[in-house]
């Protein structure tokens, strides 16, 4: 009982890869002009600096955009683009209508591991660096952006060269695979059999047999390949140019090659997908609430570890999507859980975080985790709640505590109380209206040793239950 399980050992990259200051070296040269502008935009846009804007808000106006460019010796359009990849790798943080010098840009000259976050955060949103063309239809980019991983999974085994013709090859059957996910083939309406090119609509299960029979026995000359070449052909381009222009790889002469920069990344990215498969507890495949119901019992460390696994195993905004759902059902226990693992989502989950600040049931907890984002101490950061909201804090951690502990933890969290006394803590109490707030009192009752306390605690709850 007492053993602790063999930890994996750390993994080696492949061989040939560079040490990771010199992958630092060559991120702080693709992100020279990012980490400029934004340097740039902290000492003239800052609040507090000769050249703060009217609002006090380091904004990029259209102003803005001139004097840079004037300063640094730039086009007003590579001023935005170096802007943008700025916002993408971390280096300039954007809350609302503001922006703020990220922690990666304090520490791009002396730490290494901000410097590769802030470019595999870059290499993550490739699609965004650099968009698509309009001509292209939104759902026909949704596959291929789908599709990239499995793309540059092989471009990294493959550890050189690999010609375009092949990669279009591999990217046609991982399209072709998404689509037979989803039950769809592309359909001719005017003759009633599958095609490769056109609109797509999804066909009945028992129909694709006979679609794909009827295929079968097509000419040659009618292969749909051609025609899906023809459609993921300048998809395949796109996403090439896309990964090169953020430095993952490079492109030309009919060949795509992963830098090193690029295939580090994507080793890091396999790495993660074992992990995920690794999990400690085994929640990889479960809902957020089931998930978080296994962590309640494991220590802070080990739940991180299994928060880790399980978001790696799926988009963030989903992720985050499932544990605020989590977190706004009736069991407290869950709620202060689910924050804990958006603590480990970090910034991807601001915007949700910040969209339920306006809800009574997770205001305090939303409220801290803001704070902790924003650089306040963690021991410091319960000073951005009220008085109230602190007090309905305690009563639904109070509550957490008497659906899952024992009775000498609800007796010692009564110490945690901000009020000073018993009677003051029990009127602030009946004051906030939690939904819990009789269960808890007749718990706390119950477990509390002194027989006059347990005595007043029964008579508060008594009172509010009555509404006096």
């Amino acid at each position: 009982m007492n053993q602790r399980p063999a930890r994996r050992p750390a993994p080696r990259p492949p061989e040939g890869t560079p040490a990771p200051a010199e992958l630092a070296r060559m991120a702080r040269s693709g992100l020279a002009g990012a980490a400029r502008v934004a340097h740039w935009a902290d000492t003239a846009l800052g609040p507090g600096s000769d050249g703060a804007t009217a609002d006090g808000k380091a904004t990029l106006s259209e102003a803005s955009a001139e004097r840079a460019s004037g300063d640094l010796g730039l086009t007003p359009a590579q001023i935005r683009a170096d802007w943008d990849t700025a916002r993408l790798a971390g280096l300039v943080e954007v809350h609302g209508d503001s922006a703020r010098p990220g922690w990666r840009l304090r520490a791009w000259d002396r730490d290494d591991s901000a410097v590769l976050r802030g470019w595999v955060a870059l290499f993550d949103a490739w699609s965004l660096a650099h968009p698509e063309p309009a001509e292209f239809e939104a759902a026909a980019v949704a596959e291929v952006v789908s599709a990239m991983p499995q793309v540059l999974s092989f471009l990294q085994l493959s550890a050189g060269p690999v010609p375009v013709e092949q990669l279009l090859d591999l990217l046609r059957q991982r399209v072709t695979e998404l689509r037979t996910e989803r039950c769809e083939v592309p359909y001719d309406t005017e003759t009633g059999v599958a095609t490769g090119g056109g609109s797509r609509s999804a066909v009945p299960v028992a129909a694709v047999p006979a679609a794909r029979t009827d295929l079968a026995d097509r000419a040659p000359a009618d292969d749909p390949a051609p025609a899906e070449d023809a459609e993921l052909a300048p998809l395949l381009d796109w996403a090439l140019h896309a990964l090169a222009s953020v430095g993952a790889l490079t492109y030309g002469v009919g060949q795509a090659t992963l830098t090193p920069l690029g295939s580090w990344a994507v080793w890091v990215k396999l790495e993660q997908i074992c992990v995920a498969a690794q999990s400690p507890a085994g929640n990889i495949e479960v809902a957020a609430e089931e998930m978080l119901r296994g962590c309640a019992q494991l220590r802070p460390n080990a739940a991180r570890a299994e928060y880790r696994a399980w978001l790696a195993a799926r988009p963030v905004g989903r992720a985050v999507g499932e544990l605020v759902a989590a977190a706004r059902g009736e069991d407290a226990l869950l709620r202060g859980l689910a924050f804990e693992a958006l603590r480990v989502v970090g910034a991807p989950a601001e915007p949700d975080v910040r969209a339920v600040v306006d809800e009574p049931t997770l205001r305090p907890y939303a409220l801290l985790w803001l704070a902790e984002h924003d650089g306040v101490d963690p021991e410091d950061a319960h000073e951005v709640l009220t008085r109230e909201e602190a007090t309905w804090l305690w009563v639904d951690t109070a509550a957490a505590v008497a659906d899952h502990g024992e009775a000498p933890l609800l007796v010692r969290h009564l110490e945690s109380a901000l009020q000073p006394t018993v009677p003051a803590l029990l009127d602030e109490v009946r004051a906030v209206g939690h939904p819990r707030t009789v269960q808890v009192l007749v718990a706390l009752a119950a477990a509390h040793p002194d027989p006059a306390l347990a005595k007043a605690v029964r008579r508060a709850a008594f009172q509010v239950h009555t509404g006096g």
